[in-house]
């Protein structure tokens, strides 16, 4: 197997996720749109032809709806979000995978179409991105650790997506740009049910 899908999750802790969201809409609802965000990513990852890595940013959970059996389970390192995605594509391509995806868990407009979509895009291009509406992106992938893309001065930013194809134009990476989705980041952006 030569793809391999990263997912960056959070546990789905009351008071611990969506806490730009919790501001308006409550800790409880916040937690119950979290966990629809997941189920959403799970569904949408689960028939995808990869491996898949799930790297937790608070401990690593053994009994949840990423089971063992099918999901290599991993800690996600320290540091800003640059450094955290760094260290995991590090890791995953250490193990041999050629083509490397990393999303997030908060994008419900994702689908498997756009997934397989950016694993067939790299067979052309170094560099694939997933642009988010809100300036960052739901998905990255690369065929190979490019440091310098991590680079970008400041995470969770309008500019973050502008930056990061600014760095690859420096170094003369080719680049595709998927879809553009929208990630969930305030009350506003919840438009399904949870």
């Amino acid at each position: 197997m030569e793809n391999a899908v990263i997912i960056f999750v959070r546990n789905p802790i009351l008071g611990q996720v969506k806490t730009r969201l919790a501001k308006t809409m409550g800790n409880a609802r916040a937690l119950k749109v979290y966990e629809r965000l997941l189920e959403h990513t799970h569904h949408v990852l689960q028939n995808i032809d990869c491996h898949k890595f799930v790297f937790y940013a608070d401990g690593i959970n053994t009994n949840d709806m990423w089971p063992a059996s099918l999901y290599i389970k991993r800690e996600q390192k320290s540091g800003d979000l640059g450094e955290k995605m760094l260290a995991a594509f590090s890791d995953v391509f250490k193990e041999g995978y050629r083509k490397v995806l990393i999303v997030g868990s908060d994008c419900y407009d994702l689908t498997n179409e756009i997934v397989e979509e950016a694993f067939e895009k790299l067979h052309h291009t170094d560099l694939v991105f997933g642009p988010a509406a809100d300036g960052g992106y739901y998905l990255f992938g690369q065929k190979q650790v490019h440091q310098q893309i991590f680079n970008v001065k400041e995470w969770s930013t309008a500019t973050v997506l502008s930056e990061s194809l600014m760095l690859a134009e420096q170094d003369a990476l080719s680049y595709t740009l998927l879809p553009v989705l929208q990630d969930v980041d305030e009350e506003k952006d919840v438009y399904f049910d949870y």
